[in-house]
């Protein structure tokens, strides 16, 4: 499959629309314009195809996308992977937002948006690592 696109080191910052297009396209794997217009269309019926093509388009040019354009309809897929993006999204929050503080992040995040379902998850995966740690695997 020819792509074009150079893959950058570090992954380009999204835009919350490009960000949006990349959670369907990891959904989806390599889509068409096409599949991914009809895709949003669900969440937003508003939105036009052109709209699509053209976001597609420049999260290729900003390297967020590969293109193959061996067939008659493009087909895109993610350039990055989601967890290398959001790593990278998120190390960049804690800088701007949190003076470089992964605890303070954490703590906000606990005070505000997080389901007492998501603690307990919380609390095994704390347990768990603390065990590994420990090498009481």
């Amino acid at each position: 499959m020819p792509k074009t696109a150079a893959k950058p080191t570090k992954p380009p910052k999204p835009t919350a629309a490009e960000l949006d297009l990349l959670r369907v396209i990891w959904r989806l794997g390599s889509s068409t314009v096409k599949d991914v217009h009809q895709e949003q269309l669900r969440e937003r019926p508003d939105l036009a195809y052109a709209t699509v093509l053209r976001l597609m388009q420049v999260m290729h040019a900003k390297g967020l996308l590969f293109r193959d354009e061996s067939q008659r309809s493009h087909v895109y897929a993610a350039a990055h992977e989601r967890d290398a993006l959001q790593t990278n999204l998120l190390r960049d929050l804690i800088q701007k937002a949190f003076a470089g503080s992964g605890k303070d992040l954490v703590l906000a995040a606990l005070s505000e948006h997080v389901s007492a379902k998501e603690r307990e998850e919380i609390r095994r995966f704390l347990k768990e690592d603390a065990r590994k740690e420990n090498g009481n695997e």
